[in-house]
This record gives structure tokens, C-alpha cells and sequence, in this order.
């Protein structure tokens, strides 16, 4: 299933994407939750009855709003939590010079930095050395605490996209919290694939284009600890709960080590592909 949010006649939804258009479960599910992780949270019996409803609309036509009435958000419009993951690519962290983690680097971003698809990044005004991260992002659908990474898959709902903007002079003077959670450094989207259609994520092709010219190209195999393992090592210390959110790190080609440096400017695009989740598609612009 593919789990959004969206607008639609100025209130917030949430929904499953078809190829019909999209299934509103405020019409046709008005006892289901009202937002994304408040549905996660409600357990795998919310989430059976979303999918029968999804059948149903399909079958009837009840509840399903057209693509062109509805303004698609972050599927997470605000996570409980962001985790990120530094230097989990092999080729990226060949790129920058350092060693192949023993651990993996886990930091936070500020949930106020989510935006979804089609919104523009912001170049604010106290920095231009604003950089692109195309990744795959982890959804938590069950409360884990202390989970083995044999069974770290089952707390998992679903997978989407992010792209880990980044101001790399705040990264560098500040820290990562800092350089990666300014307004507007987490678009996020457009859908949250479930694991019926996506039960595995190591094998999946990254590309992330900067105004057309491809700047990142690799595959999640390169991820040097896997999804299990970021569950289990985060999980040992943190809990995760509903709605929670782990970006798995970045590919090679990222813009401070291209020759020239490649930053994010005013009146570029930036769009993120995966393979089987679809692609995040966002301007950028100068913060007013």
C-alpha cells in the first residue's frame, strides 16, 4: 500500500495512493485515525481494516479523490523522531577520505524541517554551502525497544524517500544536528511504501538529479549497516516508537566533494529517485 498525506478543501488527510487516484479515508473510513502516525500507532488492526477499505474503493468508487483536487504532503508531515545515519555508504565514505565506520553515526534532525514533495528548499540567508542527500528512509510502525536485528524487520511499516539537505559550514562549525535541521532541510515523500509491496530494501537503485544533471548513482546494497542493524543498534539505547523515522545515510556524489563543489542554488530542482518507492521532487529558493 502506499500511505499519504494530503490536502484537500484546506484540511489535512490521509489516504492511500492508487491508480485510481486517492483513497480518502476521512470519507471512506471516518472512524480510522486522522493522520498517518496516529494510524501506525493504532496497530496492525487499524492498518487491516485501511487495507479492506482500499479493496472496497477500488471495488465501489467511495472515498477516492482524483490527483488533481488533492495536495500531496510529507507522508510524515511531523515524525516523532529523525534519526540519521553518517557515512553509511561505502562509496561515500571512500569519497571523503574515511575509514569504514565500526559503528554507525547517528544523529538527529529536527522534525520541524519536514517538508513533502513540491515545496521549496530554502537557501537561508547565513550560509551557500547548501548540500543534497538522496536517501532511503526507514518508517517505524511498532514500539521498539531493545529489538534483535533478526527480528528488526517486523517493527518496520513501511519505507519513503528523503533528501538530507545539509549546510555544510553549520555541519562543520556546529555539528550535524544543527547543518541538517534549518527549516525546510527534510522534504520528504511523496508515499510511505508499505512491506506487502516492498519487503526488502537492500537492492534498490539511488539517483539524485540537481536541476537535470545526475549528481548521485548507487544502490542501497552499498549500505554499510543495513536496516536491521540501524534498528538494533538505535533501538539498544532509544526507543522507537509509531512514526518515528531513520534516513539510512547518503551515496557518493554528494555536492562538497564534487571538483568543483556542487551547492544548491536559488532556481535549481532537486528530485530524489528509488527504485519501487517513485521520486521527491523539489525547487530550491532564496529564504525570503
Amino acid at each position: 500500500m502506499r500511505f499519504v498525506s494530503f490536502l484537500l478543501d484546506g484540511g489535512q488527510r490521509i489516504g492511500a495512493e492508487t491508480v485510481r487516484g486517492i483513497v480518502d479515508f476521512g470519507i471512506a473510513a471516518p472512524a480510522l485515525p486522522r493522520t498517518l502516525r496516529e494510524l501506525l500507532a493504532a496497530g496492525d488492526a487499524a492498518l487491516k481494516t485501511a487495507r479492506a477499505v482500499v479493496a472496497r474503493a477500488l471495488d465501489d468508487g467511495v472515498g477516492i479523490v482524483g490527483h488533481d483536487r488533492a495536495r500531496v504532503l510529507a507522508p510524515l508531515p511531523r515524525p516523532g523522531k529523525i534519526f540519521g545515519i553518517g557515512l553509511n555508504y561505502r562509496d561515500h565514505a571512500e569519497e571523503t577520505g574515511n575509514k569504514i565506520p565500526e559503528v554507525p553515526m547517528v544523529f538527529s534532525k529536527a522534525v520541524t524541517a519536514v517538508i513533502g514533495a513540491g515545496v521549496a528548499i530554502e537557501i537561508p540567508p547565513v550560509s551557500t554551502f547548501i548540500d543534497y542527500e538522496g536517501e532511503l528512509a526507514v518508517v517505524i510502525g511498532k514500539r521498539a525497544k531493545r529489538v534483535a536485528r533478526s527480528n528488526a524487520l517486523a517493527y518496520v511499516a513501511g519505507y519513503t524517500i528523503m533528501n538530507d539537505v545539509t549546510a555544510r559550514d553549520y555541519q562543520q562549525r556546529s555539528g550535524h544536528c544543527m547543518g541538517k535541521s534549518f527549516d525546510t532541510f527534510a522534504p520528504m515523500g511523496p508515499a510511505l511504501i508499505t512491506l506487502d509491496e516492498f519487503p526488502d530494501p537492500h537492492g534498490l537503485d539511488l539517483r539524485t538529479l540537481v536541476s537535470g544533471a545526475e549528481m548521485q548513482h548507487s544502490n542501497t546494497r552499498q549500505l554499510i549497516f543495513d536496516v536491521p542493524a540501524l534498528i538494533e543498534f538505535i533501538s539498544a539505547g532509544v526507543t522507537l516508537e509509531p512514526g518515528d523515522v531513520i534516513t539510512t545515510g547518503t551515496p557518493a556524489g554528494v555536492g562538497v566533494r564534487r571538483q568543483p563543489p556542487r551547492f544548491l542554488k536559488p532556481g535549481d530542482t532537486v528530485r530524489v529517485e528509488i527504485a519501487g518507492i517513485g521520486a521527491l521532487e523539489n525547487p530550491v529558493v532564496a529564504a525570503a
